[in-house]
């Protein structure tokens, strides 16, 4: 209570209005309550925040705060530990995964040749090292792997899948390690493959604004280079400071401006791509146009390493823009967040390049968890939130576009209160508590995460269901990237619970399948949803799928249990 009265005196510099006692002629006359940030820019420095004259207001990137507690109870069940030859993953009705009995077993001879070609320190066998590697960061996948190599090229990571087809020994590519569907971690034994050590810029063309880099490289590290060129990366996520490009090439990744940038398809321009033989496939164009046949990178963006392993991208980058405005804006009711995402898309236009939203929930698990968030809207909790920026180049331009289109959504009743941030650390602020709802929830306890695109105008429909369905055995938490129809869908329990789980699956990805939406919106599969993926593709299509799999890696030791059904690939 202390902490939520606090934050009337800490939100008072950005108060925009007040259950509509404002009136539109004092709203625009009150030239304080909407400031535009000039050279202001989204940090790309090692934590959240917005670049200006006077430096940055940074927020902790949240996963280097998630505590490691490999003790608690997870969702994965081991049997026969002594050879862990199957497991079961989720409720007892679910798939077992049985170790492919066709892969190898890591020998003494296969650790000198890999010593040889990389050096001994680069060949971890240490068990705490392992035991992170292993580990995704939810706590929910665990695999026994007993070895990492750490490539420093294209041509080491290409003498290791060579050699380990020839071994046929099942190997799991691993960037930062932040994925949410177990696809970045071992099942069983494979040999993780991580390149953090790839990290290198190649190049950067100032006039057309292509990066070309290595795979291993952190996205933030990414943003922090560009930012000093006067670029940005089209991509932005939440754990930017952990990912690396490889990964979010290879798992497709979304993020908070897919509605202004679009997806990784259309921003990558070229891949070098290793295949599980060791051969080299050098896609790495830079060219905005070039129709000489099949654009084959278009099989890996997405793939999550199961038909090859990104060693290099080309990227698209657009020109850094120095006029932003964020709004933090309350609304009663969900059919308010969607017409204000109609009015948004066509009054604000091309600046509009965040559109998030949160329910009352998702609110309160912040402010509740994470000490640092105060909410800027303090008179009341309302139903749903939602958090818009722009970014365009005109600040007197933006701001009058920006202007007219709150007070308009203020008289027709769509917003209920809101708030423009005045200055950075108001900015930053605003962003904490959106990126902030994945730590409170994992600091909450269990959690069950769902990454759905559903069409807009049904989205909300699935949480008051899930609720329903639930009652009171556990807290469903809606939030997500409303602009381009992703939900992110949590459920909140104090422990995992099979019969919690069995209520939510596969409840939810039927619903999600009669609205012919997709079970992955950005996560992927991985291997939580590998045996779901006919609730989002046909049966002709994944049987494609698996052709390609099995002409690309015939013996199947790319990424294994992941992304196909493994009875199509047996």
């Amino acid at each position: 209570m202390e902490k939520r009265m606090a934050a009337a005196t800490a939100s008072a510099s950005y108060r925009l209005l007040n259950q509509k006692k404002h009136t539109s002629k004092r709203f625009l006359d009150n030239r304080r309550l909407v400031s535009n940030f000039g050279e202001l820019h989204r940090s790309s420095s090692s934590s959240r925040g917005f670049m200006h004259h006077c430096g940055t207001a940074p927020l902790k990137n949240f996963l280097a705060r998630f505590p490691w507690d490999l003790q608690k109870s997870s969702l994965i069940h081991i049997q026969n530990m002594s050879g862990i030859q199957h497991r079961t993953f989720g409720s007892a009705t679910s798939t077992i995964i049985q170790r492919n009995p066709l892969f190898s077993t890591i020998n003494h001879d296969d650790i000198i040749y890999f010593e040889n070609k990389l050096g001994v320190k680069n060949v971890i066998q240490d068990e705490e090292e392992l035991q992170t590697a292993n580990t995704d960061w939810m706590h929910k996948y665990k695999g026994s792997s007993k070895l990492m190599l750490l490539p420093e090229n294209t041509d080491q990571l290409s003498q290791i899948l060579k050699y380990c087809n020839s071994r046929c020994l099942a190997v799991v590519p691993q960037g930062g390690n932040t994925g949410l569907v177990g696809g970045s971690v071992p099942v069983f034994d494979e040999v993780i493959i991580n390149t953090r050590r790839m990290n290198n810029i190649i190049s950067f063309d100032e006039v057309s604004g292509v990066l070309v880099c290595e795979a291993g490289c952190i996205l933030e590290n990414l943003m922090s280079f560009l930012d000093k060129q006067g670029f940005i990366m089209p991509l932005d996520l939440g754990a930017k400071g952990s990912c690396q490009i490889g990964g979010n090439v290879s798992t497709n990744a979304g993020g908070l401006r897919l509605v202004r940038y679009g997806s990784l398809h259309g921003t990558v321009l070229g891949l070098e791509v290793v295949l599980a033989n060791g051969n080299v496939i050098d896609m790495l164009g830079t060219l905005r146009k070039d129709n000489t046949g099949y654009d084959l990178k278009h099989l890996f963006i997405g793939s999550e390493g199961s038909l090859g392993i990104i060693t290099k991208v080309s990227i698209l980058t657009p020109p850094k823009l120095s006029s932003v405005n964020i709004a933090f804006l309350a609304c009663q009711d969900y059919i308010s967040c969607q017409k204000l995402l109609f009015q948004a898309k066509r009054r604000l236009g091309e600046i509009l390049s965040a559109f998030e939203f949160l329910d009352a929930q998702a609110m309160n698990l912040v402010l509740d968890h994470l000490d640092s968030v105060r909410n800027p809207l303090p008179s009341s909790i309302y139903n749903f939130y939602v958090l818009i920026e722009t970014t365009g180049s005109n600040e007197s331009n933006d701001k009058e576009k920006v202007e007219g289109f709150l007070v308009d959504a203020m008289e027709s009743g769509l917003v209920s209160d809101g708030a423009i941030a005045q200055d950075l650390n108001q900015a930053s602020s605003f962003w904490q508590i959106r990126e902030g709802i994945p730590e409170a929830l994992q600091k909450a306890g269990a959690v069950y995460k769902y990454d759905l695109s559903i069409p807009v105008e049904k989205m909300y429909d699935l949480v008051e269901e899930m609720r329903i369905r639930l009652g009171g055995k556990a807290n469903v938490v809606g939030y997500g990237h409303l602009g381009d129809g992703n939900l992110h869908l949590n459920v909140s329990a104090p422990q995992y619970d099979d019969a919690i789980l069995g209520e939510i699956e596969p409840f939810v990805y039927e619903w999600t399948s009669k609205q012919r939406g997709s079970i992955s919106a950005e996560h992927g599969l991985g291997l939580m949803k590998a045996e779901k993926i006919y609730y989002s593709k046909s049966t002709a299509t994944v049987e494609l799928m698996a052709s390609m799999k099995k002409m690309l890696d015939p013996n199947g030791i790319l990424n294994p249990y992941k992304v196909i059904p493994q009875s199509l690939l047996s």
